[in-house]
């Protein structure tokens, strides 16, 4: 079962244009409640190795519990919805702190206040 902060493996198709594409980490920022029904679609922010300091970037240091092999950013300006069967596989996970900074950046992006 997926939790809230997993450090999945998916595939993201071939990309058009900017987008995120091809196999990536990514992180799952649906909310636990709608992952304990076990939905067919689940909500993911890609990773990428390529640090750039977008302010709708969150930085990740790599460490054993998120299971990143190096300092990574989440790309919170593709955030999407993929079928959870495109999840190969967990990594880790980034925890409570990361994860609310995260969704934090999302609901600058989408314009959700706090």
């Amino acid at each position: 079962m997926l939790t809230s902060g997993d450090v999945v493996e998916l595939d993201l198709g071939l990309p058009f244009g900017r987008e995120a594409g091809f196999r990536h980490p990514a992180v799952v920022v649906t909310a636990q409640r709608v992952l304990d029904a076990g939905p067919n679609v689940v909500q993911v922010v890609p990773l990428t190795s390529q640090l750039r300091g977008f302010a709708s970037e969150v930085e990740l240091e790599a460490d054993p519990e998120n299971g990143l092999d190096r300092t990574s950013a989440v790309q919170c300006q593709h955030i999407r919805a993929v079928a959870a069967s495109r999840i190969e596989g967990t990594r880790g996970n980034v925890g409570g702190a990361a994860l609310s900074q995260i969704r934090e950046v999302l609901g600058l992006i989408l314009d959700i206040p706090n």
